[in-house]
């Protein structure tokens, strides 16, 4: 797996959001909205991948309306905000967050009261083998396999979400996992099992997690973008780091 290339497309990402910016706030003073929508556009897969991640994490709440709420409705939604509120960003680099936070002021009007699958949670280590295999078989045949993983954009570089080893496995004495499960799985196994532990876990650390992993925020973003103290977004990433990598070990080492 190539993390300086995954690392380089998330940085581009978050470059051409910030490039753009100036442009915007442009055409925002002369009143071009069709302009202005068009030039969203081109940034807007990335966003849309976020939110469909957060619908598809909250669609599995039995008290999650499907039918209610859509993408679709949520980012017509985001171009309003942003059309009428971009004066409030005072510097292009912080344009990239701050359309990120607009987006999560958006998804928390419909967040639902939190559940999650406490048993196993707490005993994430202690799944054998036969069951890690028949979880994943059944994760696979409710279709929930595809839910973190995001239909095709225009661009592929959206068009996965591109959980690595390297997301678990930070420290130096951990090296030695990485390789043998190199040597044991590909690219997609990997993505699929981190897919798979994520949705069991608490929306909260699924969040941070993903936004840390997939969209280039460090703590302290997550913590500003969540409005949470930023040592609690280091213990949600750090909990989901945890969680994976004894999964991972548990079930191939």
């Amino acid at each position: 797996m190539n993390t300086a290339t995954d690392t380089y497309k998330k940085g581009t990402i978050r470059v051409m959001i910030t490039e753009v910016f100036p442009e915007l706030i442009h055409l925002k003073k002369v009143d071009d909205r069709e302009t202005f929508n068009n030039l969203i556009l081109k940034i807007l897969p990335s966003i849309k991948k976020y939110i469909r991640g957060r619908l598809a994490a909250l669609s599995t709440h039995p008290h999650f309306s499907r039918n209610k709420y859509s993408e679709d409705d949520i980012v017509d939604q985001l171009f309003i905000e942003v059309y009428d509120h971009i004066e409030e960003v005072k510097k292009a680099d912080d344009f990239y967050l701050w359309l990120f936070k607009k987006t999560d002021e958006l998804l928390e009007d419909i967040t639902v009261e939190e559940e999650f699958d406490d048993f196993f949670y707490k005993n994430i280590d202690e799944y054998t083998k036969d069951e890690w295999n028949e979880m994943e078989e059944q994760f696979s045949t409710d279709g929930d396999g595809d839910l973190l993983m995001i239909e095709e954009l225009d661009d592929i570089s959206y068009n996965k979400n591109d959980y690595l080893l390297n997301h678990v496995f930070i420290k130096d004495d951990e090296q030695d996992y990485i390789e043998k499960l190199d040597k044991e799985l590909d690219e997609t196994k990997i993505q699929k099992h981190i897919a798979m532990v994520l949705k069991k876990l608490p929306i909260p650390m699924q969040s941070a997690f993903d936004l840390f992993a997939n969209y280039n925020f460090t703590p302290t973003e997550i913590a500003d973008l969540k409005r949470m103290k930023t040592i609690k977004a280091i213990q949600l990433i750090q909990t989901a780091r945890n969680s994976i990598r004894d999964s991972l070990i548990s079930r191939y080492l």
